[in-house]
């Protein structure tokens, strides 16, 4: 009975080192392919294969004659190996891609793009040709690798993302009607009108301006105001120049538990209150707010900004390409359903 020298190997498995040793053994000492094939674990062709590859041509002097046969050796079975799959994927097209690189990393560091809004805004307006360009997994392993001047921390999400599951804290307390009680088509974001509103504060000293922010949940797209202080008065105020444009098209508004947000009531109709430390309930909100700290820092104090600053900000948001808006942007989505729901109003 023989001897089962190696243990069971997972299926689909390229033969390693060690193992390329176990069949030269068991080929010196006689054993045919499908005899080593049974002590490895794979098929008799795949011995079969493994020996041709790492046949070497050998020369002996028998009796004063030199004679030539061919060996299986491991070494040059590996060497052999190595060589091949060194050169069995796909050649890199970060040359032949090199414009298209080019504006990624100008729109990049310029305007802040995502490398995901950078391809799906090049395919939709036909800028570059398919062998002229590279998809967004191909240019994030661009990234990854180090081959571009944009590196891992450069971007936006990629090292905050954490992974682990957390825990949310029951807190019972709400200011209002439950987000519980929200109208089911403000859920799924087909029906346009249905807002997130939140603050975003400079210094933690609660002595000086924050910026108040109302998204549309379907385009994405956000308003910024400047105002005084984090309290009531402040947002109301802030409100009402907005809803003066805009109030025939809010349906619902969703906050959260702050004390600025108690009195929304006197400026709009349907609100409505997350759930106490929950931020996935506003997720438009949360994601905005950690693109508006790429230029407005935690930390910063905000009595240094003028309203004119924080309209730049707010146009250079609206104006990015979006993978869910099929690379749109908020502001071309928003102005179209503007457009459509009015005249929809006026008939």
């Amino acid at each position: 009975m023989q001897e089962q020298l190696i243990t069971s190997r997972v299926k689909g498995h390229h033969l390693s080192d060690i193992e390329r040793g176990s069949i030269n053994e068991l080929h010196r000492r006689g054993f045919s392919d499908r005899q080593i094939a049974m002590q490895i674990g794979v098929c008799p062709q795949t011995i079969n294969n493994e020996l041709h590859r790492g046949e070497i041509d050998q020369v002996k002097r028998v009796n004063g004659q030199l004679q030539y046969y061919r060996e299986y050796d491991p070494y040059a079975a590996s060497a052999r190996y190595q060589r091949c799959r060194a050169k069995c994927h796909r050649p890199r097209k970060i040359t032949q891609a090199a414009d298209f690189i080019a504006y990624f990393i100008e729109r990049f560091k310029h305007d802040h793009w995502s490398p995901d809004a950078v391809v799906g805004r090049a395919k939709r307006q036909h800028l570059y040709r398919s062998d002229e360009m590279v998809c967004t997994a191909t240019l994030y392993n661009y990234i990854d690798a180090q081959l571009l001047e944009i590196r891992n921390i450069n971007l936006l999400e990629k090292t905050r993302r954490r992974t682990g599951h957390k825990h949310l804290a029951k807190h019972k307390r709400l200011i209002g009607r439950s987000i519980d009680e929200r109208p089911k088509r403000a859920d799924s974001r087909r029906e346009f009108g249905h807002f997130e509103i939140d603050t975003v504060v400079g210094k933690r000293n609660g002595r000086e301006n924050v910026i108040l922010t109302l998204n549309e949940r379907k385009s994405r797209c956000e308003f910024m105001r400047l105002i005084d202080s984090k309290d009531a008065d402040s947002v109301n105020y802030a409100l009402k120049e907005i809803t003066a444009e805009y109030g025939d098209i809010i349906k619902t508004v969703t906050a959260d538990n702050g004390t600025e947000f108690t009195n929304l009531k006197s400026v709009l109709t349907d609100v409505y209150y997350a759930h106490p430390y929950r931020s996935c309930d506003r997720a438009t909100n949360e994601t905005h707010n950690r693109m508006i700290r790429r230029d407005i820092p935690k930390g910063r104090s905000l009595d240094a900004l003028a309203p004119d600053d924080i309209l730049r900000v707010e146009d250079h948001l609206n104006h990015l390409p979006r993978r869910i808006l099929n690379y749109k942007t908020p502001a071309e989505v928003f102005r179209s359903e503007l457009k459509r729901v009015r005249r929809r109003l006026s008939n």
